[in-house]
């Protein structure tokens, strides 16, 4: 019997034990503020806390600024719900107040809340906030104050935070009531900001009010799939591309002003890319005031930006990069054949046709960056490729920035490019092949570390014997890396009123920096006036001979100079674009 009794005895203390163990869990009790109020200099106002306390409510602390507080009415102790009220008695000056409450469960869990007052003289200026108002990121938006002035509006003052603010509309000298209309922009940071506005009158005395913003991100989409019905990418949004994202043919894409589009990180087959498929169109009307750029997913850029805020000009290969594939006439194998960057597999990466007017779409103040993903050994995405576009498509003021391969590339077409500037191209700045026909006209070419060449200018690859024109372009090299231009393969067209400046000696650099043409097809188009030159200018290195520098008789059309009196239009590209933005265009 003992026995028994010792073991009754044992198991009911691990009973009581493993009971112990097992207390329950309680939520953190929550608490929320009132709204801001306004109280007179050395009056009191009531203010209502309400709380939610799972564990039951057992105390309350406070604290204050700017005036003194007591609990009125406590909360009951155990309750799970409820409210406290507390009476601030404001200070002797006017401005902002604050009372702190903490509230304590039992269980020791704690939640705290604070509410704002706006402290006024009597007799002085009454004002009242709006209430929160949220505003997307690096966007704007409007906040109506009210008031009430025994002495007549006289002037109103701004503090903000997380933003911007500015007077958008004031009452009349001497009001005695009415609004006063404030437009607060927001920074990159989300989350809370704030209006503080202190009123004076004629009296020289102050109300104050404070509104709450609550700044939200860009709105953000998603593309995953080939566009097959007329699209609208809209302003003040991100998108988004999951892939590789081809417009197919009949359908229309229009990305409006100040899109920012986002190209997933990938390469070989996966890499990402918009592709505007033959018979597809792409209307993207940027302006000076709102580009469209293309970007990587890692750039934090936000609409309304124009310099990245996290990424290097010189970093490349983030993303695919713009296609537009036309069907107007190539120089090739065959009548059509499959754009270099996209796998032989997708179809919607054939060009070329029959139409020489073929219209692709408008593209204006497009900015493409860090783009050029490799999908095979030396198959690299072009930061724009043309292939096979026609005359009747519009491409005007143009950026290219950090692509792994060529910043530019014509295959064939007949489509004119005006005011294009690339900058850190990977490869070669401007690239033309299959007899393309249009004219590339005000140009700026600034070469990074890596590029290669900043014209290379290719011949035809077939029966189809067509010329292009470049012309009022300026071009700066790097001393080490680059070659002013290399024509090969039988090339043809006219180039005019270019000029070159920061290249290097080409007997120091292993050729580098020379204008040269390459191969007896591309001599003989010289020779026989179907590759043109006329009015080059340079500024050479130091001691470096005109005929060091442009080869193959090419020196007759070249002139150096200290002062240019040739080349690009920088203008057209103030303001608007990152090299712009980025002062490298100082020097044109």
């Amino acid at each position: 019997m003992k026995k028994m009794k010792r073991l009754f005895f044992i198991a009911l203390v691990i009973s009581m034990a493993i009971f112990a163990g097992c207390e329950e869990d309680y939520a953190i009790p929550s608490l929320t503020a009132p709204a801001t109020q306004t109280v007179e200099v050395g009056k009191s106002v009531e203010l209502t806390f309400s709380f939610s306390a799972e564990a039951g409510f057992s105390s309350s602390t406070l604290n204050a600024t700017n005036g003194t507080v007591a609990v009125k009415t406590n909360g009951t102790a155990g309750a799970t719900s409820g409210s406290v009220v507390v009476t601030y008695t404001a200070g002797t000056s006017a401005g902002a107040g604050t009372v702190n409450l903490t509230v304590t469960d039992e269980k020791s869990q704690l939640a705290t809340a604070t509410a704002v007052l706006t402290i006024f003289e009597e007799g002085a200026p009454s004002v009242t906030a709006p209430a929160s108002t949220s505003v997307t990121q690096m966007e704007a938006a409007d906040v109506t104050f009210t008031f009430n002035a025994e002495g007549g509006y006289k002037s109103a003052a701004l503090v903000a935070t997380n933003g911007e603010a500015v007077v958008k509309t004031a009452p009349a000298a001497g009001s005695t009531s009415g609004s006063i209309v404030i437009t607060f922009t927001a920074l990159r940071q989300t989350g809370a900001g704030s209006v503080v506005i202190t009123m004076n009158d004629d009296n020289n005395k102050t109300g104050m009010a404070t509104a709450v913003l609550d700044v939200i991100p860009v709105p953000t989409v998603s593309v995953a799939s080939n566009i097959g019905a007329n699209t609208t990418w809209e302003t003040g949004k991100i998108y988004v591309l999951e892939g590789r994202i081809t417009v197919v043919s009949g359908i229309t894409l229009t990305i409006q002003p100040g899109v920012i589009v986002k190209g997933r990180e990938g390469s070989g087959s996966n890499a990402t890319a918009l592709l505007i498929a033959r018979g597809g169109k792409l209307m993207a009307e940027g302006t000076a005031e709102a580009p469209i750029i293309f970007t990587s997913v890692a750039d934090q850029i936000l609409p309304g930006e124009i310099a990245s805020p996290n990424l290097e000009p010189s970093l490349n290969g983030l993303w695919g990069g713009l296609l537009i594939l036309g069907n107007a006439p190539i120089s090739a194998d065959a009548s059509a054949v499959q754009i270099e960057g996209i796998p032989a597999s997708d179809q919607n990466g054939l060009y070329g046709g029959t139409d020489p007017s073929d219209n692709s779409g408008t593209i204006k103040y497009i900015s493409i960056r860090h783009g050029g993903a490799n999908i095979g050994e030396g198959n690299e995405i072009n930061g724009l490729t043309l292939g096979g576009v026609g005359s009747g498509t519009i491409i005007e003021n143009i950026e290219v920035i950090a692509n792994q391969d060529d910043g530019i590339e014509w295959f064939g077409g007949t489509v004119n490019v005006k005011n294009a500037i690339i900058w850190n191209a990977g490869d070669d700045g401007v690239d033309t092949d299959q007899s393309w026909a249009g004219t590339l006209d005000n140009f700026i070419v600034i070469c990074g570390s890596d590029t290669d060449h900043a014209l290379e200018i290719d011949g035809p690859e077939g029966s189809y014997l067509a010329g292009h024109t470049v012309k009022n372009g300026s071009v700066k090299g790097n001393a080490t890396a680059s070659e002013l231009a290399d024509f090969r393969a039988g090339a043809r067209g006219t180039f005019e009123k270019i000029y070159f400046f920061g290249f290097g000696d080409p007997a120091l650099s292993s050729g580098r920096g020379d204008f040269s043409l390459s191969g007896t097809a591309t001599t003989d188009n010289f020779a026989a006036g179907h590759l043109i030159f006329s009015n080059l200018e340079i500024t050479p290195a130091t001691g470096v001979a005109l005929t060091s520098i442009f080869k193959n008789g090419t020196d007759v059309h070249a002139t150096a100079v200290t002062t240019k009196t040739i080349g690009a239009d920088k203008s057209k590209f103030a303001d608007w674009s990152w090299a712009s933005i980025d002062n490298q265009l100082g020097d044109f």
